[in-house]
């Protein structure tokens, strides 16, 4: 049987990796697919760096759109990026009647709908194994491997930059920005860090993750995104001796308030107890927790970044295209595990009736009775106190207050940490991390 014929758009680090190890496996991938996969086309704005790649035998062209509109290519691999260019690509491809394979999780998370429907109109197949986490098989294990689950909740470290600063910052008692400045040097963040840090990059992915899991839209503009650029190393001391690990989580998950069913879309700096698996995830791994009613608990751990761990997820795409390509669409899977007519408005839940604990940071002034007006505000806004820890003052005159509450609504949280920065005797903004027992 002829192989299928490929064309790359992009053929960077991922690029690179998945033209490499397509060739290097070729021989066991045409054994999985039942046919040859062959990259025939490459637009690379640097032909000449793409050519020291692909050598010869592969058309090199600075031109996209040549790629997507040539008539031998079955299947188009989007490695480009970025938003509008990649989503004009994508949409001609399909328009063309061509497969797609994505590792740009900010396209389906912004554009996805649109795509998604495109492609059904057009019985032709979008795949995005490797849009989140990396190699981590998440996507199919999330859209065929629980297909008999109802899902109740998906919790995600799926930065791996902001994970490796964690880390650092707790292994070695340093401040964020150090710490910014060695992943930088590593190779770990961008020169322009700021969708890693400020939470971005982790909510395009659970906003995939979530549509998947629930049966929903992708609603990128409806997730609650807070990075980790503000946390201090103190607070990652302090949740220490509390018993807990600090992580930037994704969190999507069913809730039933007395408005009804709602889901949670959040990402924020998390505290974990540390005897949870996925709060000993460290470095820049990546790490997946599921829960299904059928199964239980499931935990998917490994590299959610690099050239051939993504290139891994890329070509098991391409495998599942060149075996579902001759299938009739009503036949494959459906892009976001759910029938396209089955789609659930089940609404994202706003971030003020979000309920969870939470660890609390007061720096005040060391002076009597400053405790009980903290204890009785929380009181007043029927927030219970978990567990106090509260710093020797020795010969200062301010202290730290650490509290961690039980289960409660954030916008109690909201309204009693408003009256405790009013507060004469308290110092600076109150610090709020919330917590979850991933239990």
């Amino acid at each position: 049987m002829k192989p299928i014929q490929v064309g790359l758009l992009g053929i960077g680090t991922v690029g690179a990796g998945t033209f490499n190890v397509l060739k290097r496996n070729q021989e066991d991938i045409r054994r999985r697919a039942g046919r040859g996969i062959e990259v025939t086309m490459v637009a690379a704005r640097n032909t000449e760096r793409a050519r020291s790649v692909t050598g010869d035998g592969v058309q090199v062209v600075s031109d996209p759109f040549a790629v997507v509109n040539h008539p031998d290519i079955d299947i188009v691999v989007e490695l480009i990026g970025g938003y509008e260019l990649s989503r004009e690509l994508v949409l001609q491809a399909i328009a063309n009647g061509k497969h797609v394979v994505t590792a740009n999780k900010a396209l389906v998370a912004l554009h996805g709908n649109e795509i998604f429907a495109a492609a059904q109109e057009k019985g032709v197949i979008v795949a995005f194994e490797a849009a989140v986490a990396g190699g981590i098989p998440i996507i199919k294990a999330l859209r065929e491997g629980l297909t008999a689950n109802r899902i109740e909740s998906v919790a995600g470290i799926i930065n791996g930059t902001t994970n490796f600063i964690l880390s650092e910052m707790r292994d070695k008692g340093l401040d964020f920005a150090t710490v910014l400045a060695q992943a930088q040097a590593l190779g770990y963040a961008e020169a322009d860090p700021t969708f890693d840090i400020e939470g971005v990059d982790a909510a395009h992915k659970l906003t995939i993750m979530s549509a998947i899991a629930f049966g929903i839209p992708v609603q990128f503009d409806k997730a609650y995104v807070e990075g980790i650029s503000q946390l201090q190393a103190v607070d990652i001391r302090y949740a220490e001796q509390l018993g807990y690990r600090i992580k930037l989580l994704g969190i999507t998950r069913r809730t039933t308030t007395a408005a009804g069913e709602g889901i949670e879309l959040r990402v924020h700096p998390t505290l974990i107890p540390a005897a949870r698996l996925i709060a000993n995830v460290e470095g820049a791994m990546n790490a997946v927790l599921v829960h299904a009613d059928a199964l239980g608990v499931t935990l998917y751990y490994g590299k959610g970044a690099g050239a051939e761990p993504t290139a891994s997820a890329v070509i098991a795409d391409l495998v599942d295209v060149t075996r579902l390509a001759t299938v009739d669409p009503s036949g494959r899977v459906p892009h976001l595990a759910f029938q396209p007519n089955q789609m659930s408005d089940v609404a994202i839940m706003p971030m003020a009736d979000i309920t969870t604990s939470y660890y609390l940071r007061v720096h005040v002034q060391d002076q009597l009775g400053v405790m009980a007006d903290l204890t009785r505000i929380l009181a007043d806004g029927n927030i219970s106190i978990d567990a106090v820890l509260q710093k020797e003052p020795g010969n200062q005159t301010d202290i730290d207050i650490i509290m961690l509450t039980h289960q409660t609504q954030e916008k109690s949280i909201d309204a009693a940490i408003a009256r405790i920065e009013a507060m004469p005797a308290v110092i600076g903004k109150v610090t709020r991390i919330r917590l979850e027992s991933l239990g």
